[in-house]
């Protein structure tokens, strides 16, 4: 299968969507963020509050930034009218936050890389906001968990 961002001689080129049809499209994207049980524990005893603020709450809007950002830091990404973005940050077990972030547009091409780009830019300032406590905080999994609209549906593990 050749790849869609090279030109018939090589050269990276922005794929030409100019003939597709509008379709609403959706795409969810999640990864882990391994924090280890002490700053579980404490970030819990804070209600997820810190020094800097709500964890949770700043990595909420560090993912929806990063989602309308796509475009300016993924080279041959299309910039796209976002029509909504949920992004939900929960606990897994004793040592992890699961991020997860949904995108949705109606457009000509798909918001997979904008849900990607959500997520980790949530485990990012999440890393940001607890890297005082501990460096040893892994961001892990990182992954298009589904997408629908276009040609293709996709979902993981069918």
């Amino acid at each position: 299968m050749p790849l869609s961002h090279l030109d018939e001689t090589g050269r990276p080129a922005m794929v030409d969507v100019g003939d597709k049809k509008v379709t609403k499209r959706t795409a969810t994207a999640t990864c882990r963020v391994v924090i280890g049980p002490e700053i579980m524990t404490e970030l819990r005893g804070g209600n997820f509050n810190t020094k800097k603020g709500s964890v949770i709450q700043t990595a909420v809007i560090a993912a929806t930034m990063g989602v309308k950002q796509t475009a300016q830091v993924i080279p041959l990404c299309h910039p796209l009218p976002i029509t909504g973005c949920q992004v939900a940050i929960d606990e897994e077990g004793n040592d992890t936050l699961v991020v997860s972030c949904t995108v949705r547009t109606e457009g000509k091409t798909g918001v997979e890389m904008e849900a990607l780009h959500g997520a980790s830019v949530a485990a990012l300032t999440i890393y940001d906001m607890c890297k005082a406590m501990s460096h040893d905080i892994e961001i892990t999994d990182l992954r298009l968990q589904q997408k629908q609209g276009g040609k293709s549906d996709y979902r993981r593990g069918e």
